[in-house]
């Protein structure tokens, strides 16, 4: 079969077109044919080798774990899927990913992907999805009438925050470039605030939730537009809990993790038209080098989907 892997560490220029075996499966595991494969800032990060002894990958290593495709084989174990099944899934980064045309996945990863979606649709959702879900309700507890700032808003995450958020009964702000204020306001964004103009932390106070998806700076601002018991939930770098009881707010860090069941509540919203997934760019899975460096640039609307199988 055809896929990209990398055999060293470094930038976009390692990443190889080129064959390789068709992976087995175990009896807990499904083959899935991979049509469409998401783009993630993760991929770029453990490609430049910034996670390499956490995850503790061996070369060559296939990268890309946010996928959709057709079960085309079912391990001995599993009786909820069967052939020609169209799934989705986000599996562990522990092991190879979907740059290829074919991936083994445990099947305790994969869910039933929306009926409403296409593949290419419903491949940049599972990692981005996933991550607002578990960010805003699994760390922070967002509820009904509590305000949340949700800063790169109309990026891959961002976008399903504010629609998860809107959908839960929250009041958001949202940061974004002045570009992309209409398309906020088309999510459901109560105000935007354009972050080439104003200090955030100038206009915004006493919120109850921050989702900080940018680090650094960001999240050293963003202390201050918490009100007391307020709590910042970042998924770039983990906030520091002296500052927070400084503050008297609490923080948590959030890395995303497969969750079947979250997929199909999240599918169900899809097919609920209460979640549009927003697809910036498509590429053949040869351009992933291409694609590498568009999600590096840091400005993208949605999200960066390869396609596998056209």
């Amino acid at each position: 079969m055809k896929a990209v892997r990398i055999h060293s560490y470094g930038g976009s220029e390692v990443l190889k077109y080129e064959d390789t075996p068709r992976p087995d499966i175990t009896d807990d595991e499904i083959l899935v044919q991979v049509h469409a494969v998401g783009v993630n800032p993760v991929d770029w990060k453990i490609r430049e080798g910034y996670m390499q002894q956490g995850l503790n990958h061996k070369m060559p290593l296939i990268l890309g774990w946010d996928v959709s495709g057709v079960v085309a084989k079912v391990g001995s174990n599993v009786n909820n899927f069967q052939t020609e099944d169209d799934v989705y899934a986000y599996t562990s980064l522990r092991r190879n990913g979907a740059y290829a045309e074919y991936i083994a996945i445990p099947a305790h990863e994969v869910a039933h992907q929306p009926k409403s979606l296409d593949y290419i649709a419903a491949a940049s959702v599972p990692v981005a999805a996933l991550t607002a879900y578990q960010a805003l309700f699994d760390a922070a507890k967002l509820s009904a009438g509590q305000t949340v700032l949700i800063h790169a808003a109309a990026g891959g995450v961002g976008s399903f925050a504010v629609q998860l958020a809107k959908n839960k009964g929250a009041r958001v702000i949202g940061t974004a470039s002045a570009r992309n204020h209409s398309f906020l306001k088309e999510l459901g964004v109560d105000e935007a605030i354009d972050y080439n103009q104003v200090h955030f932390e100038d206009v915004v106070y006493d919120v109850d939730v921050v989702f900080d998806t940018i680090g650094d700076e960001v999240q050293e601002h963003s202390w201050k537009v918490l009100k007391s018991g307020g709590i910042l939930v970042s998924i770039v770098s983990p906030p520091s809990q002296s500052t927070a009881t400084q503050h008297k707010v609490r923080a948590a860090f959030v890395a995303v993790q497969p969750n079947k069941a979250q997929l199909a509540e999240i599918a169900a919203l899809v097919d609920a038209g209460i979640l549009k997934p927003i697809v910036d760019t498509v590429l053949p899975l040869s351009e992933t080098r291409q694609a590498h460096e568009l999600s590096q640039s840091g400005h993208m609307r949605g999200k960066i989907v390869l396609q596998v199988i056209g």
